[in-house]
């Protein structure tokens, strides 16, 4: 395998055609999710699994250590800006049951024979990159607004939040940052790594794919994107044990996304991520 991020093996730039997608085709695909998660749901479980199991350390660690509160929101909530990169094991998975190949849990793990394997790291690196960033506004925008004090306790901090008007401000602000974090993520990444999955176009035409599917169907993109923001939350209220079940199905209804916005390629130019 030939280290390369840019373009793809061979050095070259193949751009993709992008179509335009309506409303019922977002429900398609996560009808589509769905049918491949209860296909194989304890596979697709056992890979997600650690999502939650994370959701609760975080929580627990955060609700004992005051000085970690103010970041427990951001931190939980920047789970969806990795999210992409996340579910590359769930895209093999969707697209081997395309394929008709074996859908064994262990296949979820065969990306990292992928012949865009540079290309896939750039793009998760850059996600990682986002991530942190958020984190580091979403502190200095509490320091900003309560100071470099920590709250005293949860309670005290969930009174300042709700019940002061600095609390509120803060609520405002933080969220619209928020939704400015993953708007770009969603217009740089919606269907860059299934696209990787699929064929070695190299990471630069892969986020500009994204950036044209989105700028074709954006009234569409951004209905997606709030369907993957209300089923996140949905799956975080039971003490984040839905997101067992939520990511896995965003995570193959994203493959089923890929499939109906970016137009086929000849056979001999899809790669797969490995041989069957």
């Amino acid at each position: 395998m030939s280290f390369h991020v840019y373009a793809n093996a061979a050095g070259t730039l193949n751009h993709v055609s992008v179509r335009r997608i309506g409303i019922g085709d977002l429900f398609d695909a996560l009808r589509g999710g769905l049918d491949d998660f209860m296909a194989k749901p304890s596979h697709v479980v056992f890979i997600i699994i650690i999502y939650p199991i994370v959701g609760v350390l975080l929580a627990a660690w955060t609700s004992s250590n005051a000085s970690a509160l103010p970041m427990l929101f951001p931190l939980m909530s920047g789970f969806a800006l990795i999210g992409p990169f996340a579910a590359l094991g769930l895209y093999e998975i969707s697209r081997r049951r395309e394929e008709g190949l074996d859908t064994s849990w262990s296949h979820a793990f065969d990306v990292r024979h992928s012949p865009a394997l540079p290309s896939i790291a750039a793009v998760g690196i850059m996600l990682f990159a986002i991530f942190i960033t958020w984190l580091l506004v979403a502190q200095a925008l509490y320091v900003h607004t309560f100071g470099p004090t920590p709250p005293a306790s949860l309670s005290s901090f969930l009174n300042e939040i709700f019940q002061t008007e600095h609390g509120r401000m803060l609520l405002i602000a933080g969220n619209a940052i928020g939704f400015v974090f993953a708007a770009i993520v969603l217009c740089t990444t919606v269907i860059a790594f299934p696209l990787l999955l699929d064929r070695d176009v190299g990471a630069y035409e892969a986020i500009h794919a994204s950036v044209r599917a989105v700028a074709a169907n954006p009234l569409q993109m951004l209905v997606w994107g709030l369907i993957v923001a209300v089923l996140l939350a949905i799956g975080s209220l039971p003490l984040f044990a839905g997101l067992t079940v939520v990511l896995p199905i965003l995570g193959h209804a994203t493959w089923h996304l890929y499939r109906k916005v970016i137009e086929p390629a000849p056979t001999s130019a899809r790669i797969g991520s490995v041989a069957a």
